[in-house]
């Protein structure tokens, strides 16, 4: 929003639900494509394609959920250092030592569960942890937007600097409703599959990105365009609730994070031959290498470049684009070919060509924005 503003902020959020929304709808419809179900996005992009695609996929959905994570991390970071300055403001501990504990934590949580199917109550966890985030970043955000004086709203910048954040925005936009993973979320949807996954998609980007607006216009109505990246930052209100809503969106932030890095080491269990029992001497030693290597070299980049507008930017640019518009529209035009008409094929073109600019434009401005902080900021910054 801030990047954006109100007419921009709100017509960019609406366009990108309603985008997203229908190239979510193609991948799902592809999931049963040659009368085989194809439980990961890189299977159904190598069964159409064939095996060079399946690598060139299984690359961008690496990208994609590495830099997801690495987002986690500094969210999680961002909140403990939140917590800390609310009991201790003295400057003592910088954002890149929260960013290392956190990774720390996730890298236990990583070890301990050892696969999806076993994070099990940690789903119902997780959702109560939403829930207050969502509750209290709303009533706060709207008692200080109530008390509050009057906000300036103005995009901050140069027209140059305003050109970039804009495009940049794009990508956040996208990056915000989309995980490069659906095929392994529709993996778990009971039959029939194709229809019960519509049924999900229509819920979440309908009622389920609800709670999403309401957060994402409210904090931006209290605060304009002096809104912090990590909202909690900009609130004001008693310590305990601020304490409590910061420490939820931590433990979320590393529940998150392992269903997103889920993919990657389920590759590295499969890759080495992961075998028996979790609990297994050997397989523990694996998954503390394994996963402790892939949590550290997480967290050293994010410790590196906390830049967390700047990290979905390009993650959007450089994958989710990719990924979610471009690959969909084209795979679905490649399986369906037979039976679309002209327009129809047309259309899936004009959105491979527009998306493909739209990704080369965000990644560039990704870059820049991410240079300028760099050299504002230096690294390991304390932001």
């Amino acid at each position: 929003m801030v990047p954006l503003g109100w007419i921009g902020g709100v017509v960019g959020l609406i366009l990108a639900t309603a985008i997203s929304l229908y190239a979510n709808t193609l991948i799902a419809k592809l999931h049963e494509f040659g009368g085989k179900r194809h439980i990961r996005y890189r299977d159904l992009a190598g069964f159409i394609y064939g095996k060079k695609m399946y690598r060139v996929t299984w690359g961008l959905q690496y990208v994609n959920l590495f830099m997801i994570n690495c987002g986690f991390i500094i969210l999680a970071g961002s909140a403990l250092k939140a917590v800390y300055v609310l009991f201790r403001d003295d400057s003592l501990m910088k954002l890149p030592h929260f960013i290392a504990i956190a990774g720390v934590v996730c890298a236990i949580f990583a070890i301990g569960i050892p696969h999806l199917s076993a994070l099990g109550i940690w789903l119902g966890v997780s959702t109560i942890l939403s829930i207050i985030y969502i509750i209290v970043a709303i009533v706060l955000s709207a008692k200080d937007g109530v008390n509050k004086p009057e906000r300036d709203y103005n995009i901050q910048g140069s027209s140059i600097n305003k050109l970039f954040t804009i495009t940049g925005a794009a990508a956040n936009l996208v990056f915000a409703f989309n995980t490069g993973m659906l095929p392994e979320i529709q993996a778990t949807v009971k039959q029939p599959v194709v229809k019960n996954m519509m049924k999900a998609l229509y819920f979440q980007f309908t009622v389920g990105v609800l709670p999403m607006y309401a957060v994402t216009f409210i904090g931006y109505w209290a605060y304009g365009s002096s809104t912090s990246t990590y909202l909690l930052n900009s609130v004001s209100g008693p310590v305990w609730v601020k304490a409590l809503a910061n420490i939820s969106a931590f433990l979320q932030s590393v529940i998150s994070l392992h269903i997103f890095a889920s993919p990657t080491y389920e590759y590295m269990d499969t890759k080495y031959g992961v075998k028996g029992s979790p609990l297994a001497m050997k397989n523990l030693l694996f998954r503390t290498v394994a996963r402790g290597s892939y949590i550290a070299v997480s967290t050293l980049l994010s410790a590196l470049l906390p830049f967390l507008g700047d990290f979905m930017s390009l993650t959007g640019a450089i994958s989710t684009f990719p990924l979610t518009f471009i690959l969909a529209n084209h795979m679905y035009l490649v399986a369906m070919n037979d039976e679309l008409s002209l327009v129809q094929k047309l259309w899936h073109w004009l959105n491979v060509c527009f998306f493909g600019l739209m990704s080369l434009a965000a990644a560039i401005a990704a870059v820049r924005l991410i240079s300028v902080d760099s050299k504002n900021f230096h690294v390991f910054a304390d932001v």
